[in-house]
């Protein structure tokens, strides 16, 4: 995996726009920009099929944003992991270009299938100033470290960093197991949440994906090694475990 460094910059810039600026509109070139960049994206999951439209945002039943992305996918085994991983990537680069997403989860379009792939999540884009992104990190409403995070053994600047990744309704469905050597990401099932409760699991499961790209990257940055395993899922379990990382 080749990591790009602005990206982990941009984990400390980007936020969820909730409000967009109307008076600001994307360039065709930016918009060109923005399918070259989703092409170039690196997927968790080589075997699962991924397609995207953007269209204007009324042509969608969403409410922010000038365009909207609709993810569309292959319902594989670990495909809401793969949109999170893959399309988060393009949320940093955004940031990267005053460009600002809100990954918009109970959106409608009218297209629920895409060269026989389902309507999976979109996420809403618009033109921004630099001053409306996020300035300091650090005010956002994150879970204390502890509570997401047991046992650092050296990794406390990854475990501080990757608390910041974005999450349906905040939710941070993530708990992580530091061991010897090894990392175990699992996504918790004790959520209080204004969704849904049927639509926790769905959500959160992008999420994690999220999170695995934020994980990867603060890792990578911080010239830490490692191989990643995803774990068979335990529908059961109060900790669905996702992946674990050997540390090399």
């Amino acid at each position: 995996m080749v990591i790009d460094k602005e990206y982990y910059k941009m984990i400390f810039k980007r936020k969820s726009f909730r409000r967009f600026n109307d008076t600001l509109k994307l360039s065709h070139d930016e918009l060109r920009d923005i399918e070259e960049k989703v092409k170039a994206l690196i997927s968790l999951v080589d075997t699962i099929d991924v397609k995207y439209r953007i269209v204007r945002r009324e042509e969608t039943t969403c409410k922010r944003g000038e365009y909207c992305l609709l993810i569309y996918s292959e319902e594989k085994e670990k495909f809401l992991l793969n949109i999170g991983y893959m399309f988060e990537q393009l949320d940093l680069y955004l940031a990267s270009k005053d460009i600002g997403v809100c990954w918009y989860g109970m959106g409608k379009t009218q297209e629920s299938e895409y060269e026989n792939l389902k309507f999976v999540i979109m996420m809403a884009l618009g033109k921004g100033h630099s001053h409306e992104f996020r300035r300091d990190y650090t005010k956002c409403k994150r879970k204390e470290t502890q509570e997401i995070w047991h046992g650092a053994s050296g990794l406390e600047i990854v475990a501080e960093v990757v608390k910041y990744a974005p999450s349906a309704c905040n939710t941070q469905p993530w708990r992580v197991v530091c061991e010897k050597n090894k990392l175990k990401v699992y996504r918790t099932t004790n959520i209080k949440s204004i969704m849904p409760k049927d639509k926790v699991p769905f959500y959160n499961s992008i999420d994690m994906g999220i999170f695995l790209y934020f994980l990867e990257l603060a890792m990578l940055y911080n010239r830490i090694s490692f191989q990643r395993f995803l774990c068979q899922e335990e529908d059961q379990a109060e900790l669905i475990p996702i992946a674990i990382y050997h540390l090399i």
